[in-house]
């Protein structure tokens, strides 16, 4: 496995609990902010953002937000799911081949 098929699935991930956050809690701000970190990491992935570490980044940056919202509320769905896919994709990408 590659770090970019990986990355692939946490972007459906992503989406996808973005998407479950506004059907079962009406959630816009779930459903917004998942689609365009969905979109950027996407852009990432295909390669239309080549700037260095960019993905890197938006990951971290949802770790660290994930993070704060599983110590905050203790519920493991979806927090705690998602801090520790974050973490998984962020270390995958030092130990897995990019292409």
């Amino acid at each position: 496995m590659t770090w970019i098929l990986l990355l692939w699935v946490y972007i459906v991930l992503l989406i996808a609990g973005g998407v479950m956050g506004f059907v079962k809690a009406g959630s816009k701000a779930s459903l917004f902010s998942s689609l365009g970190f969905g979109m950027l990491l996407a852009l990432c992935a295909a390669g239309v953002i080549n700037i260095p570490y960019v993905a890197e980044s938006l990951v971290g940056f949802l770790l660290l937000f994930f993070g704060g919202r599983y110590f905050k509320g203790r519920k493991f769905m979806p927090a705690g799911f998602m801090t520790i896919l974050s973490g998984l994709v962020l270390v995958s990408r030092f130990l897995l081949p990019n292409r």
